[in-house]
């Protein structure tokens, strides 16, 4: 009768742990989630105005084409060169070189929030792969497998910082 209460003392001590961790790598997963959910947004929002800049860059080109087709066809029939004009085409091909930048500034941030996404969601992946190894660690009663899951969300906390830096 000693034996079987100190090893129900034991488990309930030992399940006690098992819940606690469960808890602590549940908070984390749910983190490391809510920062996956995040970059990946960001990443879609810088995407979606890089691709405005390259409109805009687009529209830029295409006014100081008709622009410089305008001179070109007026400077034939006339021998002259509107001076205006080609103060446009340069202001245009300016705004183009600002547009440019801007637009593949855009399209970096996206791709950086979207290299953290990745990371992010490795750990979310890892977080519940442990969340599952606790709850059969203590339907099974095997230490092992806690231990397992702990070593799970090791790797999951080493991908969740590694996205935080």
């Amino acid at each position: 009768n000693e034996r079987a209460e100190r090893a129900t003392n034991d488990r309930s001590h030992w399940t006690y742990w098992v819940a606690f961790s469960t808890a602590l790598i549940s908070v984390l997963a749910a983190i490391a989630s809510l920062l996956a959910s995040h970059h990946s947004d960001e990443a879609l929002i810088d995407q979606v105005k890089a691709s405005d800049q390259w409109s805009f860059y687009q529209a830029k080109g295409i006014k100081g084409d008709l622009l410089q087709t305008k001179s070109a066809l007026l400077g034939a029939q006339t021998h002259t060169i509107d001076s205006a004009d080609l103060q446009k085409i340069a202001g245009y091909a300016r705004d183009q070189s600002t547009i440019k930048q801007l637009a593949l500034e855009l399209q970096a941030s996206s791709e950086l929030h979207q290299t953290a996404h990745g990371i992010f969601a490795r750990s979310v992946t890892l977080f519940q792969i442990a969340i599952a190894l606790s709850a059969i660690s203590i339907l099974s009663r095997r230490k092992s497998l806690w231990f397992g899951s702990l070593a799970m969300a090791g790797v999951g906390m080493f991908f969740l910082l590694q996205a935080m830096i």
